[in-house]
């Protein structure tokens, strides 16, 4: 089954804001057929010593509640 890119920017849209907040975004990049996401985190995001943390307790979880079949994220450079 063919994941719903357009449901993980849904769900990417719901983080945004508060990624923003503190000068930094995620990008879609691509969704392989395991079910891996892969990001981009931009601005602050790219560089920050909790993007660990606000990749795999923020913008993964919500992505797995809101897309079915997605099993991970991984960011990318």
């Amino acid at each position: 089954m063919a994941i719903d890119k357009q449901q993980i920017e849904d769900a990417l849209d719901e983080i945004r804001p508060a990624l923003i907040a503190d000068g930094g975004n995620v990008e879609l990049v691509d969704v392989n057929d395991e079910g891996t996401v892969l990001v981009r985190l931009q601005g602050a995001c790219s560089g920050c010593p909790s993007a660990t943390m606000t990749l795999k307790m923020g913008i993964e979880r919500t992505i797995k509640e809101k897309v079915p079949g997605v099993t991970s994220v991984e960011a990318i450079m």
